[in-house]
């Protein structure tokens, strides 16, 4: 991939707010469970439930290291279609059949944005998707036009009602098809 450094990090221009993506580990769950609770607010998320990603789909889970500590995460596993995990959610397992990859959800810090962080590793789990027929995600906070960008698609309709419920007013199940 484009811009992979050595050790697999993600290196991004140098400058003010340089950063790379790098493999999750536990040490970073701390760090990530406050950040998390300061880009979502609205839609907390208990360390359990991060720690849980990271146990049962390490593949799945980055971090965006800067200097001064984290400044992103993305987490990603695989599910059934079109069952998305409802929010604050422990999975217990993942599902032997797993039809689908689900972004959890990609977050750069306020600060660290408009450098194309949140692109660099939304690429790296689009490739990482390749064996499944389908990635999809619940967007938030507007950000549908974002996801269109990579190929995505509102799908809201493929899923119950209550499934988007503690999303929020503008939550939006979207798919993207995964070539052959």
């Amino acid at each position: 991939m484009a811009g992979e450094g050595a050790g697999g990090l993600l290196r991004h221009p140098p400058g003010p707010q340089a950063a790379a993506w790098r493999k999750m580990t536990a040490d970073d769950l701390s760090d990530l469970c406050r950040l998390a609770g300061r880009i979502h607010p609205g839609l907390p998320e208990d360390a359990a439930v991060f720690e849980e990603r990271l146990s049962l789909f390490p593949a799945g889970c980055f971090v965006l290291s800067a200097e001064g500590g984290l400044a992103g995460y993305a987490i990603a596993h695989p599910i059934r279609f079109p069952e998305p995990p409802k929010l604050n959610t422990l999975l217990g397992a993942i599902a032997r059949d797993a039809d689908a990859f689900y972004l959890h959800d990609v977050a750069v810090a306020p600060e660290h944005r408009g450098r194309r962080h949140a692109e660099t590793v939304v690429a790296r789990l689009i490739d990482a998707a390749a064996d499944f027929p389908r990635i999809c995600l619940v967007s938030v906070y507007g950000t549908a036009p974002f996801w269109r960008r990579f190929g995505f698609a509102d799908a809201s309709g493929n899923v119950a009602p209550h499934a988007l419920s503690g999303y929020g007013p503008d939550a939006r199940f979207m798919v993207r098809l995964t070539p052959d």
